[in-house]
């Protein structure tokens, strides 16, 4: 008898951690994502729709997602509309931990108040320096091609923590990132995205507009990169901001 419940117990535990390894495996997608439905998250992970919603039902419950609607272009099908899910501001804090916000946000206070807004906008240029070197150095292989460019950036800009990626639309092209390391000072000095954008400006080659930003509340930082069929030559970087 005794043996049998060691048996169980050890059984309990070993599908306690394959849960709990299967909704990292969620979340994580979900970070890089956005937003997926439990269909497009268990094709990617191998498990029935049915497997992952269970997972997703619990993420819910403990407020680690949010359930979002899907956009259907044409005609639905009969039956429940589908939903997709996104994580919350709580569970992306979780998967990418602010432990300096606190720090900085005070420095960045420190300087706006010694030398004024302009400073902090030198600042946040010179602290994007390193990062534009190293993703300039990843996309060189890309071409003259904006999309092209913003596709290497996405990959480039993932390998550096902010779980990017770019499609193209009718426009042009669109450039996401799921995770943004200082959205929480962003949110109070604007200049950390206005270098970001400027950055993303000078790689694509051409210029972009910012629509949205997870410091501003957004669930995603999106970019908008016109494609070559608007006609616009490629020139240096000239910033649009919509976030004000």
């Amino acid at each position: 008898m005794k043996n049998e419940v060691l048996i169980r117990s050890g059984a309990v535990a070993s599908a306690s951690a394959s849960d709990g390894r299967t909704r990292d495996r969620v979340a994580q997608l979900l970070l890089e994502r956005g937003a997926a439905t439990a269909a497009e998250l268990g094709a990617e992970l191998g498990l029935s729709p049915a497997a992952i919603r269970k997972h997703l039902d619990a993420m819910l419950a403990d407020r680690l997602v949010e359930t979002r609607e899907v956009r259907h272009q044409g005609r639905r099908g009969r039956g429940r509309p589908a939903k997709a899910f996104a994580l919350t501001a709580a569970a992306r804090e979780d998967l990418n931990p602010h432990h300096y916000d606190g720090i900085a946000t005070a420095a960045l206070r420190w300087i706006a108040q010694r030398s004024g807004p302009e400073a902090v906008s030198e600042f946040a240029a010179a602290q994007v320096r390193a990062l534009e070197e190293r993703c300039r150095q990843a996309i060189r292989q890309a071409g003259d091609d904006p999309i092209k460019r913003a596709e290497a950036l996405a990959e480039a800009l993932t390998a550096e923590g902010y779980a990017a990626n770019a499609t193209t639309i009718a426009s042009g092209g669109q450039l996401c990132q799921h995770s943004c390391p200082v959205a929480h000072v962003a949110a109070e000095f604007p200049q950390l995205c206005d270098a970001e954008t400027e950055v993303i400006s000078r790689l694509v080659g051409t210029h972009v507009q910012r629509l949205a930003t997870i410091a501003h509340g957004d669930g995603v930082c999106t970019t908008h990169i016109p494609g070559p069929a608007r006609g616009r030559a490629v020139t240096p970087a000239t910033t649009v901001r919509t976030d004000t």
